[in-house]
């Protein structure tokens, strides 16, 4: 059955569709987030199922809050501006009325006399909306406002697509003055409740709908206010939700605390501060408060919760900038490392956390991921933030508490990660439910030969030999700081060889670069890929070879003009608009420009860096999406979207710093307590770079950088403390 909801959308069964005309299907919504709680919203303010029937308002991976619909009369208001604020915390919407005609069908008011101005915002398990209504017309205006809702309780995974067989009951609706609170208690016995408070009381109000009678006088105001107040477990004995005045005032504080409490960037170009402001708001917003610190949620909407590989390379682009993100993910990965054999989540002894899920499904065991570990990099990777996190802060105290953990991974690394001793890293899952590929491209097709063949299990992943390579390396460091000297050549020596090894089986002469993997029976996949550039980024590459992998990822069938693409054009499996075969990723260009710098490749630096900036200057927000199509770049067009990319998604939002610091060649040591800059470069485009209170040991500094013909001029604005600069060019 097809049913015209109005102008914009069709209902075909229970499916929504947006007009191809329509300017809904511009597909852009709006975000906010606050520790375990989200919101996804339309432009208008509004919470429709549309797209991927994303939106809602998510609290603990269940969907408290699935319909919210305002409407003048039965009419939708006429949208003027949508926008979030700088800070990333408050979604601001202006609306005025259409034409609205009265009951005997003439036009009883004329469009664009009553203003509305639409407030909300998310604090702890709360969202919180003011309406605020204007009459600026010469005569009084008596009109109803509406707010349908609706609260479905579903998974995430439910969202996602996935089946169920069986759901819990929904509870009978609670009414009393003003309050509607609609109940689900799910098969793992929890009870979810969403508590909708408006105030004033409404003319009307059931189950799903909350009707105002609303009379302005000219030039006079009405303000409506409603809190929708996510709940699980048995009844709140916590307060009701405060007020949006003093819950507003709390959120501001807690996000200008943070905004205090570590680095910040300008620079001499308003389109790059807008990026970089985008994206620094985007990364407070997606710091999560956890028993050990903050840890960055991955992104919105798929992926808010922690993930390991995500949170240690977000921590790894912030490290220069903001140390306690790195404590805060090595902490909570440490206290959540496995500990014994679980095959049904990929676990074994020593494991990092893949990712972590709360919701209904997780619970009874519907999906693997209550805690799940099949990644087979965020293991490496963690040690490799270890020792980086040492390197940035000198934090001994923290470094002997974590040491057991890290002799935990190492282990693993050895025994499970190695299991048939051949000195490389693979992996295979052990649970049919669980991640098919585990690595960062974790599409199930994205390890493959270069007829298409998809690659046998186990495998072993170029970038992962390099991530176990860094990971020895930094092992190595650590223990001779603890003074366990019968580690430290023990891991210098298993690094060497595995780089050794590492040029032996996985170069490919004829591609100019890296294997993308080895396969079950130790075959090469000869594929050009982006994996090699984080092989460059832990320092696992030949320096002679460097220049031509470097080549490689630059060159026309690699770099779109936006960006290096996840796949070379000329592979078989190569489609701009997949996941991981063919995208830009704006994490992946990153690392790789990191590690361009690693190898003095500093020119190379700007290519990544450029494009993703001027990628940036056509996104809605300025707001660096999780990844975008791979299409090549034409002249005057704005990069093409991936329809359901995460937005915001933590390590996209990173990625620019990890860009400005590779471009500056810039490293902080704080057992010294130095800045250095390497060769330091800036583009064209921009003219210089301010950083202020970065915080070296107990010192910290301010600083100016200005771009010269042919080099980088630094100048210390500010200094407390004892702190050196190092300039090598």
């Amino acid at each position: 059955m097809t049913t015209h909801i109005d102008e914009d959308v069709i209902r075909i069964e229970e499916h929504y569709y947006i007009r191809a005309t329509s300017s809904r299907a511009d597909g852009r919504t709006r975000v906010l987030k606050q520790d375990d709680t989200f919101g996804v919203f339309d432009r208008f303010g509004d919470v429709l199922a549309m797209g991927m029937g994303e939106q809602g308002v998510f609290h603990q991976g269940t969907r408290h809050l699935s319909r919210l619909e305002l409407r003048l009369g039965q009419t939708r208001p006429l949208l003027l501006s949508s926008t979030i604020s700088e800070a990333n915390d408050t979604l601001a919407v202006d609306l005025t009325n259409p034409d609205l005609n009265g009951e005997s069908g003439g036009l009883a008011l004329q469009h664009g006399v009553v203003h509305l101005l639409r407030s909300k915002f998310l604090w702890q398990g709360t969202c919180y909306e003011r309406l605020v209504l204007a009459n600026y017309g010469l005569a009084p205006v008596a009109l109803s406002l509406t707010l349908n809702f609706a609260a479905d309780f579903v998974d995430i995974f439910e969202v996602r697509g996935t089946h169920r067989q069986r759901r819990g009951q929904y509870l009978e609706p609670e009414l009393e003055d003003g309050v509607c609170v609609l109940g689900y208690q799910g098969l793992d016995g929890v009870i979810r409740r969403t508590r909708l408070e408006f105030h004033p009381r409404p003319a009307q109000l059931d189950a799903s709908v909350a009707r105002f009678a609303i009379s302005l006088e000219p030039q006079a105001q009405e303000q409506i206010f409603l809190a929708v107040r996510c709940e699980s477990g048995p009844p709140a004995a916590r307060p009701l939700p405060a007020g949006f005045d003093e819950s507003r005032r709390a959120l501001s504080r807690s996000r200008s605390a943070a905004d205090r409490s570590h680095a910040s960037v300008s620079s001499g170009n308003e389109q790059f501060n807008q990026w970089i402001s985008r994206s620094r708001a985007d990364l407070q917003m997606m710091l999560s408060t956890t028993p050990y610190g903050l840890y960055p949620y991955a992104g919105v909407p798929w992926f808010s919760t922690v993930f390991g590989r995500d949170g240690i390379i977000t921590a790894l682009q912030l490290l220069w900038l903001d140390p306690d993100v790195a404590r805060g993910v090595l902490a909570y990965l440490a206290a959540n490392q496995a500990t014994e054999l679980d095959p049904a989540r990929d676990a074994e002894p020593g494991k990092i956390l893949h990712e972590t899920r709360t919701g209904e499904m997780a619970a009874l065991g519907e999906v693997p991921f209550g805690r799940y570990y099949g990644s087979v990099d965020a293991t490496p990777l963690f040690v490799m933030l270890a020792g980086a996190y040492f390197d940035r802060t000198g934090d001994r105290e923290f470094l002997e508490s974590l040491w057991p953990a890290i002799e935990r991974a190492l282990t693993w690394i050895d025994q499970y990660g190695d299991s048939d001793g051949d000195g490389f890293v693979e992996y295979r899952r052990h649970t049919e439910t669980g991640l098919v590929q585990q690595g960062w491209k974790d599409s199930h097709d994205s390890v493959f030969h270069p007829d298409g063949a998809l690659a046998e299990p186990p495998i072993a992943l170029c970038e992962v030999q390099g991530y176990v390579y860094a990971a020895r390396r930094a092992a190595a460091e650590l223990a001779l700081v603890l003074g366990r000297t019968d580690l430290v050549e023990r891991q210098r020596e298993a690094a060497r060889r595995l780089r050794q090894r590492f040029e032996e089986e996985f170069w490919c002469e004829e591609l100019g670069t890296y294997a993308l993997a080895l396969d079950g029976k130790k075959r090469p996949c000869r594929v050009r890929s982006s994996n090699p550039g984080h092989c460059l980024f832990t320092g696992i590459v030949k320096p002679s070879r460097a220049k031509r992998v470097a080549r490689s990822l630059l060159d026309s069938a690699s770099f779109s003009g936006w960006g290096i693409r996840t796949l070379g054009s000329a592979e078989v499996r190569y489609n701009p608009m997949s996941y991981h075969n063919g995208s830009v990723w704006p994490h992946d260009n990153a690392i790789i420009a990191a590690g361009f710098a690693r190898y003095g490749l500093r020119e190379a630096v700007l290519q990544p860096f450029e494009g993703l900036f001027e990628a940036a200057t056509y996104l809605d927000l300025h707001r660096m999406p999780e990844l975008f199509c791979g299409f090549e770049r034409r002249p005057g067009e704005a990069p093409t979207l991936y329809p359901v990319a995460c937005l915001p998604q933590a390590w996209a939002s990173g990625s620019v710093y990890m860009l400005l610091q590779a471009c500056l060649g810039l490293s902080v040591e704080a057992r010294t307590s130095v800045v250095r800059f390497s060769n330091p470069l800036l583009p064209e485009w921009l003219p210089s770079v301010r950083i202020y209170n970065l915080e070296v040991g107990r010192g910290s500094l301010d600083l100016l950088l200005e771009r010269h013909p042919h080099d980088v001029g630094v100048t210390v604005l500010r200094r407390e403390g004892k702190v050196g600069i190092d300039i090598t060019k």
